[in-house]
């Protein structure tokens, strides 16, 4: 009758590192979603709740969105019926004190984060992944030059525009303008950054999972599944903390009633 702790689990990943490929992998295999705070404040304010309504007017004034928002916006959507096994954040926390108030959050609620993975990669493995990649507008087909390389590029031949293109239509490829070494250097840092001290925060709970995402796909699969079993499910809801409270009340209360007992 003990309703167990949900899956609640925080996907870190650099650009280039596998959350794309991975991430609905663990939506399958545990029945959650996997919840992009982007997306879910593009929703509250398009369903116009109370929450999208204060996010949207920060927005029209140019301001940006506070973190106590974001906390309400996902505070309603993690009870939404299609969280009922748990959910997977994934953007968010982006600071510490995102981290704290997601805690606080989750701990008025009788929860509590049990899943943190870290897909880790080197930079220079990742400049490579990610400075490689040429994608179809139109489909959002990806390509790599390296791993992926599309038909029309002769073996040997530097990438351009002339000979990148799309394998089914023919149309020529693109890069997109942060796939450069550039920039991929400004976001690894700006990743890392935030990264470290929310890994150290959630460390002492022994929740962490740090996985080798530069190896080969099912290996990386191996150790994620490894964490997801490893999951607790000794943290129980406030609602069958509340039920368990008026189960105990109802056995005493028959109890003292038939055999005159009382509290002492």
């Amino acid at each position: 009758l003990v309703d167990m702790a949900r899956t609640i689990m925080i996907l870190f990943g650099p650009p280039g590192a596998g959350k794309g490929t991975h991430g609905p992998k663990i939506v399958e295999s545990r029945n959650i979603p996997q919840l992009s705070t982007g997306d879910m404040l593009r929703a509250a304010v398009a369903a116009g709740t109370d929450v999208g309504k204060k996010a949207k007017a920060i927005m029209d004034s140019g301001g940006l969105v506070t973190d106590e928002i974001v906390i309400g916006i996902i505070k309603d959507e993690i009870a939404k019926p299609e969280c009922k096994n748990g959910f997977i954040l994934d953007g968010f926390p982006r600071t510490l004190a995102q981290a704290n108030a997601l805690d606080e959050m989750l701990a008025a609620r009788g929860e509590k984060v049990n899943c943190v993975i870290a897909l880790e990669v080197p930079d220079s493995v990742l400049e490579e992944r990610i400075c490689g990649r040429w994608i179809h507008k139109t489909s959002g087909r990806s390509y790599h030059v390296k791993f992926a390389p599309p038909k029309s590029l002769p073996a040997g031949a530097k990438p351009s525009a002339s000979n990148m293109k799309d394998d089914v239509t023919g149309e020529a490829l693109m890069q997109r303008s942060d796939d450069t070494a550039e920039a991929l250097k400004k976001r690894l840092s700006s990743y890392h950054a935030e990264t470290v001290p929310i890994l150290k925060h959630y460390e002492p709970a022994g929740i962490v999972t740090r996985c080798n995402a530069n190896q080969a796909m099912d290996k990386v699969w191996g150790e994620i599944e490894g964490a997801l079993s490893k999951i607790s499910s000794g943290a129980w809801s406030w609602k069958s903390v509340a039920f368990m409270t008026l189960q105990a009340g109802f056995v005493y209360a028959v109890c003292s009633k038939r055999f005159n007992l009382k509290l002492v």
